[in-house]
């Protein structure tokens, strides 16, 4: 009995992920290199995917600190459809280097992604 059970609950779980929204970056780094202090913000456009078969929703992207801005798209993303996540890292007054982290929580699987952004800042 404990055995049927235990497939019933494996295979609803199955099947319930094969009907998930799926968020699929193309990538999760960018290193923008060396970059100048008094050059302006640069920006970056993290590619992604629904791979799955619902639509997806980014419920949320944050930076961790005010010279990261992170830009999400608001409406659903359907099954097959991209979208991207721009984020723009401002130097001014930061030289040296810098490694900036944006957070990304959606309703898809995963529910959490990490995208990182790097860089070094050449003074003025």
């Amino acid at each position: 009995m404990a055995i049927l059970m235990t497939l019933a609950m494996v295979s609803t779980a199955i099947a319930a992920d094969k009907t998930a929204a799926r968020i699929k970056f193309e990538k999760t780094t960018h290193d923008f290199g060396n970059i100048r202090e008094d050059g302006g913000p640069v920006t970056y456009e993290f590619q992604f995917t629904n791979t799955g078969s619902d639509p997806l929703k980014i419920n949320s992207a944050r930076a961790e600190c005010g010279c990261t801005r992170p830009e999400y798209p608001k409406g659903e993303i359907a099954p097959g459809e991209s979208g991207v996540i721009k984020v723009t890292y401002n130097p001014a007054g930061r030289p040296g280097g810098f490694t900036k982290v944006v957070t990304v929580r959606c309703t898809g699987n995963p529910g959490k992604v990490n995208l990182k952004i790097r860089g070094t800042v050449l003074p003025k």
